[in-house]
C-alpha cells in the first residue's frame, strides 16, 4: 500500500486494510520467488502449531531500537511472515505489518488447492483448512486470536523474534529443533549489519542462554517461555497469578529461573480433577499430579493450555515435561492457601 494511502487512513483514525493477495504483501519478486530483502529465521524454540511445518521471514527497513534484551522497537515498515504447512502443502501465511508507533495491521492468508496464491481470510478467521490428527481440523485464527496472543504484555510484540530466540548458543536439545540454515538471521547478523540500535556487543559476546540444572531442564523452560511465557509473566492482566515463564533474557541476575521459582512446589488456580483443592503446578516427581502437564495434555474448554492456537497436544513436550519432572527432587508441599 502507498505510504500517502497509509498516511491518510491513520490520519482518519483507522489502519489500512490488508492486501487481499498474499502476493500483494511484499513477501515475493516479480520472479515470484521470496524477495532477498525478507530474510528468513528461525527461533531456537517454535511455537507448537498442532506439529505444522513452519518457515518464517522479516523485512526490516531500519535498525531496531533496543531498550533491553527482552524489549525490542521494531521500525515502522516491518513486516513478519510466518508459513504453515501440513503435510507437505501450503495452508495459510500470517503477516504482522507495522504501519505506525505502536500499530500493527494482522491478517492471514489461506492457500488455494493448486498452491499458487493465498487469498485474506475473514477477520474471524477460517474453520476446517488442514487434517489433524484424531479427526481434527486446523483453524486459521481470527484478528482477534492474534492480537490476544501478540499484544498479551499490553504492546504488540513480534514474537519468537528477540535476543533469546536468536541467541547464537542454540539450545540443541530443544524441542521440535529447527536448524539455522545459511542466510538466516541471527543476533550476530543483525549486530553486524548495524539494525540494532545502540549496538549490542555484549549480546553477541555473550549470548542469551537459559540458566538450568540440566539439559532436560534447559530444553522445558525454553519450550515454557515461547508457548506460555506470552501470557504467563510478571508484568499483563496475569500477574495476579504469581506465574511467570519467560526465561533469563528478561530476568538479568537472577540465580535460578522464574520458569522455576513460579512453578516447583506452588500451588496454582486449578484443581486437578479428583483432588481436594488447587494442585501444585509442578509436584517433582509426580507428573500426573502437576497440574502444568495435566492443562497441556487437556483439549478441554477451560483447562486447555495454551488456550489459542492449538488442537492437539504437544506429546513430544509432554514427554520432555514429564522426564523433567521425574527427575526434579522431592521437596514437601506448601500448605493449602
Amino acid at each position: 500500500m502507498p505510504i500517502a494511502s497509509i498516511l491518510a487512513a491513520l490520519i482518519a483514525g483507522t489502519l489500512p486494510a490488508p492486501p487481499a493477495l498474499l502476493s500483494q504483501t511484499g513477501l515475493y519478486a516479480r520472479s515470484g520467488q521470496v524477495d532477498p530483502r525478507n530474510r528468513p529465521y528461525a527461533p531456537q524454540y517454535p511455537l507448537w502449531s498442532d506439529g505444522a511445518a513452519k518457515t518464517r521471514w522479516i523485512r526490516l527497513p531500519g535498525a531496531i531500537r533496543v531498550r533491553s534484551a527482552a524489549d525490542w522497537e521494531f521500525p515502522v515498515g516491518t513486516k513478519v511472515w510466518k508459513e504453515f504447512q501440513f503435510d507437505g502443502r501450503k495452508v495459510e501465511t500470517r503477516l504482522l505489518w507495522k504501519v505506525a508507533a505502536g500499530s500493527w495491521v494482522y491478517a492471514s492468508y489461506a492457500w488455494n488447492p493448486a498452491q499458487t496464491e493465498a487469498r485474506l481470510a475473514p477477520a474471524a478467521g477460517l474453520p476446517d483448512v488442514a487434517d489433524l490428527p484424531g479427526g481434527l481440523r486446523h483453524r486459521i485464527p481470527s484478528v482477534q486470536d492474534c492480537q490476544t496472543c501478540h499484544e498479551a504484555g499490553g504492546r504488540p510484540e513480534v514474537l519468537g523474534f528477540n535476543a533469546l530466540q536468536l541467541s547464537t548458543d542454540r539450545d540443541p536439545g530443544a524441542i521440535h529443533l529447527e536448524p539455522l540454515r545459511p542466510g538466516m538471521v541471527t543476533l550476530a547478523t543483525l549486530e553486524g549489519q548495524r539494525l540494532l540500535s545502540p549496538p549490542q556487543p555484549d549480546l553477541v559476546r555473550t549470548p542469551p542462554r537459559i540458566r538450568a540444572a540440566s539439559p532436560v531442564e534447559r530444553s522445558v523452560l525454553g519450550y515454557l517461555a515461547a508457548n506460555c511465557g506470552i501470557c504467563h509473566r510478571a508484568d499483563p492482566v496475569l500477574d495476579n497469578l504469581d506465574l511467570d515463564l519467560r526465561a533469563s533474557a528478561w530476568h538479568t541476575g537472577r540465580p535460578v529461573e522464574p520458569g522455576v521459582l513460579s512453578t516447583v512446589g506452588h500451588r496454582g488456580e486449578y484443581t486437578i480433577p479428583g483432588e481436594p483443592g488447587p494442585s501444585l503446578r509442578i509436584k517433582p516427581g509426580a507428573a500426573g499430579q502437576s497440574s502444568v502437564t495435566t492443562r497441556m495434555a487437556s483439549r478441554r474448554p477451560g483447562a486447555q493450555m495454551p488456550p489459542l492456537a492449538t488442537a492437539v497436544p504437544d506429546q513430544e513436550a509432554l514427554a520432555r515435561l514429564r522426564q523433567w519432572i521425574g527427575e526434579l527432587p522431592a521437596r514437601p508441599a506448601p500448605p493449602a492457601p
